[in-house]
């Protein structure tokens, strides 16, 4: 088992910045790869950024160049330093894990609220 907290949204002006953390916890040696998803209002969910277990980073093109993901394994935490921020990023954003070593392959996060006004 896999749980995992994200923290860190709020409430931004357009162009302003946050990050958001996910703390992981539970059988952390499975987990393999890990991103940051979002659903926005009456939107499916998509991915927006993942990172390896090697640390290999992929992007959905809306947001490359102004977000970064990032991983601390000391800390067992996953982050999304989101820069230049725009109304459409406003999202529930989630946390996810893959564990492939598992039963259950994926994990999620509860999700955070983002809202960036105009």
């Amino acid at each position: 088992q896999v749980q995992l907290v994200e923290s860190g949204g709020g409430l931004v002006q357009a162009g302003g910045s946050l990050r958001l953390s996910c703390a992981a916890s539970g059988s952390i040696i499975s987990i393999n790869a890990m991103g940051w998803y979002r659903q926005g209002p009456g939107k499916q969910r998509e991915l927006v950024a993942a990172i390896t277990s090697g640390n290999s980073t992929n992007y959905a093109d809306s947001v490359k160049g102004r977000f970064t993901i990032s991983r601390d394994y000391a800390k067992n935490t996953l982050y999304l330093e989101m820069n230049s921020l725009k109304p459409e990023d406003t999202a529930v954003y989630y946390c996810n894990a893959y564990t492939p070593t598992l039963r259950r392959l994926y994990y999620w996060g509860q999700g955070t609220q983002v809202t960036v006004s105009s």
